[in-house]
């Protein structure tokens, strides 16, 4: 008997141990989760614009790429199988991306002004192998597109074989010969002619570079062209007679891997013309007979003598270089390309199989038929006569809107089989692989560019079932059936728990194993409403980052001339604890193609992304209402009775979403108590809205106090404490027992100015904060510009403000240039014990105003992005203060750590009481502080924060060119025990009164292993939050 009480305690400790143990396992990828993007690809031109780009990678495989410089300035690289990011490489603002072009295993891109910057990647890896300065950035010519005069082309060697040197056109008139595997010069030649020519193309024979631009004449352009050595040496230049309307895209240079000589092609007058380029540049124009043309279509075959024109009637034409006829002629016309209202305007691209072999893709959608279809023309296949291949595939244009682009892939396995693969990308921001009818993989890219997010508390599990009335015996069987079909994965959940010790903690993941969309026990789960800039709405599931849904912004009236919506608010207007289904109110601007500007609103169900009014279908883009003809000043969301999005047109009428005879009688009752500044031209105006309507039937703002800024000062940022913020405690008990009350106006809002100079450059950047009810300045700062801009950021919860600026000023021998950090926190009144209810006070309240403030100021080691502040159901944990570094990384610091009131000196008793620590102005580089672990997350421009249901954790989500969630317990998890910690003191209470008594008697032995069996097992029904609490 003895040994078997023995045996329970090991069991005891055992399944301690191991509940304990799992309290040190890594969390990462477990309580937070990154998701990397590349940005939404750029296809003005076809020096961006996104390629497949096949290389070796090993002696009898080869490896399929898609490239691509993208609207983030990122020049990534996604596996063609996959659909992963094989590599990205992040380019600075101030630095974009230009060109670039690729070669076996060599990726080049030109970047900055005028192509100032020269780089070499690894096609593999993406490992930077060459960085070169071609020229200052400042020597840079701005042009728009920024591509223009900037162009790269891999040199073609004598005897076929791979060259590894590269032509760069910068500035439009200087042209370098480059190694790309080092980046030495060969040599450099720059145009000393007349500046207006500016040259954007190249041609090459082995032995002859050829640069060709546009010199602008007094109503059209003129073509001129310079002939230069492959070594070097300038060789001829002429202008060749032509009339170009469109000087970017009608012109195009013809080459092939023949020593044949290049042929120029032009659009003039809906014809089309070309010439033969020799060393010397003598010969005369020719013209293409027939047709008239009304475009020209760089399908990026020119290196290989092909290019696509449409006819005036809209259809499709495929031409090349005919060396047999010393001219041009036409290849192949794809059917039913011509306009017409039955199908969409054709997209061309063209593409190259893995003998390099040329290929013609078109892509349009069928509007009789609501599909997309492809056609893909391969000029070598029918023993050289050319076949054309055919489809449809099912495109959802109502979840990802229209085809924007498309880069083409060929293959052709045997004489008479073509397959092509279409990398698509879409007017919402998706890139596609499509090969043949079906989606091989698919990139929601337009979350790399979320404007704005928001958290959505998700609704309870629905565990338990019952019946009104008694129940038949039958009817009793049948129901115990059906509730004991989970009996088995219970009693698999139960063993494995019994086993492992692994249960339900705060470090558990927060997704529900059947899917459901539901809340966790401890509320870590809820759902991401994000808005973007390519007019999609997504639903993110916050414990794993996937799309739960995701709809399109319908356009209205401005589909049929075009529009765009930029996200402007996100208003959460009902939620589970109001007893009904989650629901957003989007606003946006919608800027049409012909100038108009609206604004529109939209009401959506918030876990399923249904439209909340009931107009539109789920399957179709989603419908706004039209609130405002024209742009508003503000909006505000007002809660009374129910909430209310207010919105203020330039006029300061009053629009109200839902607009019903309740909501209006409850602006009514809010009029005397709603005080709000709006911005005007170098001032800010408080309003507050006439009692009663005008003769419009609309309610109108009228302005209350101005406040008038300096001159050259403007604003340009908006902050503000987080609405509707829990406060634990109204005050701060000092180490003398005196009591500093927090200052609380709710009517504070923040500005961010900018203070120019003489050459319209931020020369200082202003902070302030001001009653937004009567217009007195609680705070103002000054503070240094960087680099002639106010980058400030800036966060402010109950009395404390936290902003950040580059200092670049050295005034003392003392200073030194970097980043700062400032904390400020306010109090009421002149001193300790002086309290003014700031709170509550009214506006004509004189101590209103009166306000002490502490501040102190910190030195980061990296510039910050983004910042936001921990926020929890009850305001009483710990604030901390969440940090995005250019550095790729999230950080939390202690309000502690940030406390503007540590000592100086050698801290006192009482300090020591306040839990007080002596002042350090550096914040160092510790990497405890890094809540993002190893992952480097992009780019971050906004970090916002929400409450769980437990008191102590906060839930984190960043945006910017990545994703990144997370969790956080500033105050440790002080309301939740440790995943052992609950079994560990139960058990060890079971093995102190088990050890107590006779070892002799056996009923005490059951009774010990009954009541572990029964702990656990009613652990497991109570879902574990009873016994962690």
């Amino acid at each position: 008997m003895l040994s078997q009480l023995h045996l329970l305690s090991l069991l005891i400790v055992f399944i301690s141990f191991q509940a304990i143990s799992a309290l040190h396992a890594s969390e990462v990828g477990v309580v937070d989760w990154h998701k990397s993007f590349i940005g939404v690809p750029r296809f003005h031109s076809q020096n961006v614009a996104p390629s497949f780009h096949r290389f070796r990678s090993g002696k009898k495989s080869t490896r399929s790429i898609v490239l691509s410089a993208t609207s983030s300035n990122v020049l990534g690289a996604i596996d063609a199988i996959s659909g992963d990011i094989a590599w990205r490489y992040v380019f600075d603002v101030s630095d974009p991306i230009v060109s670039y072009s690729a070669s076996n295993d060599t990726v080049v891109a030109l970047s900055g002004p005028g192509g100032a910057v020269f780089r070499t990647f690894d096609s593999s890896t993406g490992d930077l192998l060459v960085e070169v300065r071609l020229h200052e950035p400042l020597e840079g010519l701005l042009s728009e597109p920024v591509d223009l005069g900037s162009r790269l082309i891999f040199a073609r060697s004598v005897d076929g074989t791979p060259e590894k040197d590269v032509y760069a056109l910068t500035n439009g008139r200087t042209l370098h010969r480059l190694d790309a595997l080092t980046g030495q010069a060969k040599w450099k030649w720059s145009s000393e002619e007349d500046l207006n020519i500016a040259y954007s193309r190249i041609a090459q024979t082995s032995s002859t570079v050829f640069l060709l631009g546009l010199v602008k004449g007094p109503s059209a352009f003129s073509l001129h062209v310079t002939a230069i050595s492959a070594t070097g040496e300038y060789l001829a230049s002429v202008d060749i007679p032509s009339s170009i309307s469109n000087r970017i895209d009608d012109f195009l240079a013809l080459s092939d891997e023949t020593e044949e000589d290049p042929v120029l092609v032009w659009l003039e007058n809906g014809q089309i013309r070309f010439a033969s380029l020799s060393p010397s540049l003598v010969g005369q124009p020719k013209a293409l007979k027939g047709a008239t043309f009304k475009s020209l279509i760089d399908i990026s075959l020119t290196n290989h003598g092909h290019f696509l024109a449409l006819r005036s009637d809209g259809a499709g034409m495929a031409l090349k270089a005919d060396r047999n006829s010393k001219g041009i002629s036409l290849m192949w016309e794809f059917e039913d390309s011509a306009t017409a209202d039955r199908y969409s305007e054709s997209i061309y691209s063209g593409g190259l199989d893995k003998d390099n072999k040329p290929y013609i893709g078109r892509v349009f959608w069928s509007h009789v038929l609501k599909t997309a279809s492809a056609h893909v023309y391969a000029p070598h296949a029918a023993n050289g006569k050319g076949m054309v291949r055919g489809y449809t595939f099912p495109f959802d244009s109502a979840k990802h809107g229209i085809i924007k682009h498309a880069a083409l892939d060929g293959a052709s396995p045997s004489e008479h089989v073509i397959i092509g693969r279409f990398v698509l990308t879409t007017s919402t921001g998706a890139v596609q692989l499509w090969q043949h009818d079906r989606m091989q993989w698919s990139r929601e890219e337009a979350l790399a560019e979320v404007e704005l997010a928001e958290f959505i508390e998700l609704p309870e599990q629905k565990v338990v079932s019952t019946s009104d009335g008694e129940e038949s015996f039958f009817e009793r069987v049948s129901r115990q059936l059906t509730d004991a079909k989970d009996f088995p994965s219970y009693l698999v959940a139960f063993a494995k728990r019994f086993a492992t010790g692994s249960y339900v903690t705060a470090s558990s993941p927060a997704a529900v194993a059947d899917g459901a969309l539901v809340r966790d026990a401890f509320g870590f789960r809820k759902l991401l409403v994000v808005a973007t800039r390519h007019g999609v709405i997504y639903g993110i599931d916050s414990s794993t980052g996937s799309v739960v849904w995701s709809r399109v912004l319908g356009l209205g009236w401005a589909a049929s001339v075009g529009a765009r919506h930029i996200p402007l608010k996100v208003y959460l207007t009902s939620t589970i604890s109001d007893g009904d289904v989650p629901k957003v109110v989007l606003i946006t601007q919608r800027l049409a193609d012909n100038g108009l500007v609206d604004t529109v609103l939209f009401h959506i169900e918030a876990l399923t992304g249904q439209d909340a009014e009931g107009k539109t279908e789920v399957h179709s883009p989603l419908e706004g209402i039209d609130i405002v003809n024209g742009e508003i000043l503000d909006s505000f969301l007002l809660k009374g009775n129910q909430k209310i999005v207010m919105l203020i047109d330039k006029y300061l009428q009053v629009y109200l979403f839902p607009d019903t005879d309740e909501t209006q009688t409850s602006l009514q009752a809010l009029t005397p108590k709603l005080h709000f500044p709006l911005l005007a031209a170098g001032r800010v105006l408080g309003h507050q809205i006439q009692p009663e309507p005008s003769f419009t039937g609309k309610y109108t703002a009228f302005s209350t106090w101005t406040t008038v800024l300096p001159r050259d000062e403007s604003i340009v940022q908006i902050f503000r404490r987080p609405a509707s913020e829990p406060v634990a405690s109204l005050g701060k008990v000092l180490g003398d027992r005196s009591t500093l009350y927090k200052y609380l106006n709710p009517n504070l809002v923040g500005y961010i100015t900018s203070i120019r100079g003489s050459n319209n450059m931020a020369t200082a950047c202003g902070l302030y904060v001001v009653d937004g009810a009567k217009g007195a300045i609680i705070y103002h700062a000054v503070l240094p510009s960087a680099a002639g801009k106010c980058d400030l950021k800036a966060e402010f919860t109950e009395n404390w403000l936290v902003y950040t600026y580059y200092d670049g000023d050295i005034s003392s021998s003392g200073q030194a240039k970097g980043h700062r950090l400032i904390s400020v926190e306010m109090y009421e009144g002149k001193g300790t014990n002086d309290k003014t209810r700031s709170s509550e006070s009214s506006v004509y309240h004189n101590r209103s105003a009166e306000v002490t403030i502490f501040e102190q100021s910190y030195i980061l080691p990296y510039a910050v992005s983004a910042m936001s502040i921990t926020s929890t159901k009850y305001g009483i944990a710990t604030k901390d203060l969440i940090v995005a570094n250019s550095k790729g990384q999230i950080q939390s610091f202690s309000r502690r750590l940030l406390d503007p009131r540590r000592p100086k000196s050698k801290v006192t008793p009482e300090q020591q009481e306040e839990r007080l620590i002596q002042y350090d102005p550096v914040l160092p580089d510790d990497p405890r502080r890094v809540i993002s672990h190893t992952y480097n997350i992009i780019n971050v421009h906004g970090v916002i924060t929400s409450p769980a249901l437990l008191e102590s954790t906060s839930l984190i989500f960043a945006y910017g060119l990545d994703l990144f969630s997370t969790r956080v317990a500033p105050s440790h998890t002080f309301d939740v025990l440790s995943s052992g910690g609950w079994v560990f003191f139960s058990l060890s209470g079971i093995l102190e009164n088990t050890t107590k008594k006779t070892a002799g008697k056996r009923k005490d032995m059951f009774y010990a292993y009954g009541y572990l069996i029964h702990l656990i097992k009613s652990s497991y029904y109570a879902g574990d939050t009873n016994s962690l609490y």
